[in-house]
């Protein structure tokens, strides 16, 4: 755990039993981590929307968008191949409670930065599941499925984070994403280990 800690942030790994309940109920995670990857799309389109002013925000978004919606579909298409459904979206506690970590108010910049982060945050997190799947789940194919997305979701992590830093001093930026990474770990602490949750 050193590692993703490193890597990734995070102050607190997720729970051990998630990865094993996990496995025994892939069908649902497999339906929530397309739902995931669909919000992950439409996040970062509405970022482009509501600050298409900034052009290298634009350009990295547009990118980010384009992945996630490939990845959406490499998740349906994982679901076709075993007979799963999509079914309807259910409603993730995590990201309702991460969201109450953004500040309201304040300048255009300084929401673009919680926004950043919060995104940034979702997809470390998000990065940490897709690891322990890959090295823990025992269907071979479904492993390097998420060792692909692992490093994918990596690099998202780092072009939010990076992007923060163009709208905010760097030192401003890690002291505020310090505060989201406690206030990440003090929720998994309360949020229930669910077996058919990617988060």
């Amino acid at each position: 755990m050193d590692n993703n800690k490193t890597t990734l942030g995070l102050n607190l790994p997720t729970d051990p039993r998630w990865v094993n309940i996990a496995e025994k109920s892939i069908d649902e995670i497999l339906i929530d981590h397309a739902y995931c990857e669909q919000k992950a799309a439409s996040s970062g389109i509405s970022l482009i929307v509501q600050y298409p002013e900034h052009e290298e925000l634009v350009e990295m978004l547009t990118d980010l968008v384009a992945e996630e919606w490939g990845h959406f579909e490499r998740v349906l298409a994982m679901m076709k191949k075993r007979g799963i459904k999509l079914d309807r979206k259910r409603k993730d506690a995590y990201v309702v409670a991460i969201n109450e970590i953004m500040k309201r108010g304040g300048s255009r910049e300084e929401q673009l930065v919680e926004r950043l982060l919060l995104n940034a945050l979702i997809e470390a997190r998000s990065c940490e599941r897709f690891k322990l799947l890959h090295e823990h789940i025992q269907d071979e194919e479904l492993s390097k499925f998420y060792y692909e997305l692992m490093v994918s979701e990596a690099g998202h992590y780092h072009s939010f984070l990076d992007m923060a830093k163009r709208f905010m001093s760097e030192e401003l930026v890690m002291k505020r994403w310090s505060e989201f990474l406690t206030a990440e770990a003090e929720i998994l602490k309360t949020l229930e280990v669910r077996p058919d949750r990617m988060h």
